[in-house]
């Protein structure tokens, strides 16, 4: 098996992306998913969390969330105020057994209804992938709790411990969304932070909203040789963060002409899981 190397994970192969036209069986849409993700989020954005709001922080520490939906610890060490390393090396990814990459988890708040929301997108997910979520044992140290919390968010790769994936009820129960986040869980940014963006798109600074302008800086990734994918369900919508009604990102090339729309993970979200993960070497 080759060894990688990672200072963030952020894989993207350029495909069209085959994605049914509504996002649970309702009406066509074009809401992007980041779109929903910063409603649901927008009384979040400047706030800070105590370790009893955050129940996967380290004790004494708080959280906050950055690039929208992505939760960081932030400890305060003898008058330190450091950030936790989110995912910059080959130990956020999950533990491979055998061909297969053991995710435990558990679903708690949850209606019987939501929780079926939830377990179908962790199946579509597994059905392309060598990932495979398995039920949370007493043994397992490291896992994922899907909460009914405020706001949609995760944090970025594999913590020590069990971590958290928060889906409002009301505004994250989507198969986009609740794909985004677990592979947030799994050790993917966002698609247009990636080292390579200002190859591809140009970010509209001046349409940002103010204060909201980090979310678009650039993170240091590896991108495995793979192509800058505008149909990644990791993808910003076009006028994400808008404080003006203008688009915040723009495509270079003329040939695109909608991004940020998918209602599921895309035929390379799965490839880029598979070549993250070693899936089939």
């Amino acid at each position: 098996m080759m060894p990688i190397i990672f200072t963030v994970l952020l894989l993207s192969i350029t495909a069209v992306s085959s994605v049914p036209k509504d996002r649970n069986g309702g009406e066509e849409t074009n809401t992007s998913t980041l779109d929903n993700i910063e409603q649901a989020n927008a009384n979040l954005l400047s706030k800070q969390f105590s370790t009893s709001d955050i129940h996967s922080a380290p004790a004494g520490s708080i959280s906050h969330l950055t690039y929208g939906d992505i939760m960081t610890d932030i400890i305060d060490d003898d008058g330190i105020v450091s950030n936790a390393v989110p995912c910059t090396s080959g130990s956020c990814l999950w533990n491979k057994t055998g061909n297969e990459v053991l995710v435990p988890y558990r679903i708690t708040g949850f209606s019987g209804r939501e929780k079926r929301i939830i377990q179908n997108a962790m199946n579509d997910l597994e059905s392309g992938t060598c990932i495979r979520f398995v039920r949370k044992s007493k043994s397992d140290s490291s896992f994922v709790t899907f909460i009914s919390g405020t706001g949609c968010w995760s944090y970025l790769g594999r913590q020590e411990g069990g971590q958290q994936i928060s889906l409002q009820k009301n505004g994250c129960l989507f198969k986009d969304i609740v794909q985004h986040e677990i592979l947030h869980a799994l050790g993917y940014h966002h698609e247009q932070v990636r080292s390579d963006r200002d190859d591809n798109v140009i970010i509209n600074f001046e349409n940002i909203i103010s204060g909201r302008e980090n979310n678009f800086a650039i993170a240091t990734t590896n991108n495995l040789d793979t192509d800058y994918d505008f149909n990644s369900v990791m993808h910003y919508g076009q006028f994400a963060f808008s404080k003006n009604g203008l688009a915040t990102i723009t495509p270079i090339s003329s040939a695109v002409t909608e991004f940020g729309t998918a209602t599921e993970m895309s035929a390379n979200d799965f490839l880029r899981v598979n070549r993250l993960y070693q899936c089939f070497s």
